[in-house]
């Protein structure tokens, strides 16, 4: 049966109030646009149409522009009048159409959005710094350049971004009456990347990177971090975790980075398959030289290990952890909520000091305990190799073999003389302070 045919200026609220025909389909075209229309059927669905000749056809038919309720009249409309002049010259809209898509499709395929992507499957995940690298694209770069073509990049928006990451740092800090510096946090992301593209340019014959020298902010010198811990700074922390609540884990957890010198997930990912009697071993796999770290555990550190959770069924778990199983923790995942739970520090902090007259603490980073060990160590009198053994750091050069547990017994005095310098600070007494001076001594 044909459909009854009315012809009118069409607006949404008269589309609304079509009814279903009782049989056949309700045609009612719009007296706007020649040969668009909305179609009813007898079930009630209501589509946009066009009914013309279209290239290659000897007569009119119709198709349809879109369903009503998925496009807007005013769209729907639009889109009949390009339909319209495109048929105009000679071209079928159909065709057109998908034209664009694919376009589209291979434009969508080489956005920068898209090869990070590739480079996060293919390259960083798995690697200890992985979180790090994805939260900076996430962060910065997609927000600013992620819909672009890779082929359309210039240099100048590598060095816009750039400008805009440094900015936005710098005025975050200063709300946050910190020192951070937004240019270095502007030279990491441009480090990583130049990875993603100089990554994409050995696959890519059409791809040339629009990262040249002279891009970065600062000098490597200036990104090196030099900042250690005061010995009030380290009672102020320490006094601070003593407040937290929130993550539980959390006070164990960064103690731990000063009591064993370990960089942030070293420390985040400690798993109870590593510990062995007295010793922590780093397997090589998620350690910076690849290579086993092995670390006594003094009593100190023993404590910040802690005991076994209580949801916790087998003798496997992650010694620092949030997630839980029935209302009880299980160690299941490693704890990865650093940037909240150190702006809970942090505040805490700054209510401490702000409470006792005095000013602010300077800035400081989670990876700074690392090098405060270190120069902890330099104030006990401990070996400078055997604390730089600590550290992990290789002394002497790459050797054939490596021996995981050389100079055990000098390692574990020196932790053990890092706990002694720790608990005299944290427990001043006449007879045992130690006076606070600057060590140059600096993790390499």
């Amino acid at each position: 049966m044909p459909a009854k045919k009315h012809r009118k200026e069409l607006t949404a609220t008269m589309i609304t109030r079509l009814k279903a025909p009782a049989a056949g389909r309700l045609w009612v075209a719009d007296s706007v646009v020649p040969g668009f229309g909305v179609r009813v059927t007898e079930k009630g669905a209501k589509t946009f149409v066009l009914r013309t000749r279209y290239p290659g056809e000897t007569s009119a038919s119709r198709r349809e522009i879109g369903k009503v309720g998925e496009i807007e009249l005013t769209v729907a409309r639009d889109k009949a009048r390009n339909w319209l002049k495109l048929i105009g010259e000679g071209k079928d809209p159909a065709r057109v159409e998908a034209e664009q898509r694919r376009s589209q499709v291979a434009k969508d395929a080489t956005t920068v959005d898209a090869v990070l992507d590739a480079f996060e499957k293919d390259h960083v995940e798995g690697l200890r710094s992985g979180d790090q690298v994805k939260a900076a694209f996430t962060n910065h770069v997609r927000p600013r350049i992620g819909e672009k073509s890779i082929y359309d990049l210039k240099r100048s928006d590598i060095t816009t971004m750039l400008n805009e990451i440094a900015a936005e740092i710098a005025a975050e800090s200063r709300k946050a009456k910190g020192e951070r510096d937004g240019k270095v946090m502007a030279d990491r992301v441009l480090a990583h990347v130049r990875k993603a593209f100089n990554w994409q340019m050995v696959q890519d014959d059409d791809f040339k990177s629009p990262i040249v020298r002279g891009m970065a902010k600062t000098k490597p010198k200036e990104r090196a971090r030099k900042r250690t811990l005061a010995d009030d700074e380290i009672r102020d922390v320490w006094a601070a975790l003593d407040q937290m609540e929130q993550p539980a884990c959390y006070p164990r957890y960064v103690r731990s980075l000063l009591l064993a010198m370990t960089r942030r997930n070293e420390s985040a990912r400690m798993h109870t398959d590593e510990l062995e009697s007295d010793l922590w071993i780093i397997p090589g796999s998620r350690y910076k030289n690849k290579q086993d770290h092995v670390i006594p555990i003094t009593p100190a550190l023993r404590e910040q290990i802690g005991d076994k959770p209580d949801g916790c069924k087998g003798n496997s778990w992650y010694v620092f952890s949030t997630t839980t199983s029935g209302g009880q923790l299980d160690g299941a995942k490693p704890f990865s909520g650093f940037s909240k739970a150190k702006k809970e520090l942090d505040a805490i902090i700054s209510k401490i000091r702000k409470a006792e007259g005095r000013a602010p603490m300077k800035q400081w980073q989670l990876h700074d305990l690392r090098r405060t060990g270190r120069s902890l160590m330099s104030r006990a009198k401990v070996d400078a190799d055997h604390a730089e053994r600590c550290m992990g750091h290789v002394i002497g050069g790459v050797r054939e073999t490596y021996d995981r547990y050389e100079y055990l017994d000098e390692k574990r005095k020196a932790f053990e003389a890092l706990a002694s310098m720790l608990d005299m600070i944290l427990n001043p007494s006449a007879d045992n302070v130690v006076p606070m001076r600057a060590v140059a001594e600096v993790a390499r």
